[in-house]
């Protein structure tokens, strides 16, 4: 199953270089600039989405190594804020 951020990333991606398109060739830089944006907080989605999956993938595969590392990383937390 393909993570809803995957999509919505990839989108968000075309619509920005469709955007950073028409402003290079209306030479409107602050649309240009608009769509780089839009790129890349489209991308940063789309690898957002990626690492959901993968961390899905693997907690339904290996459900024991993927419990160990969330009480590795309850207890290093935990040590982190704990010493306020």
């Amino acid at each position: 199953m393909v993570d809803s951020n995957k999509v919505e990333g990839v989108a968000e991606d075309v619509v920005g270089k469709v955007q950073d398109g028409m402003g290079g060739l209306l030479g409107d830089t602050a649309t240009q600039a608009k769509g780089k944006a839009r790129q890349f907080a489209g991308q940063a989605q789309g690898y957002y989405g990626d690492t959901l999956d993968t961390v899905r993938d693997v907690t339904s595969d290996q459900p024991i190594v993927a419990l160990l590392a969330a009480l590795g990383l309850g207890f290093l937390v935990g040590a982190i804020f704990g010493r306020r």
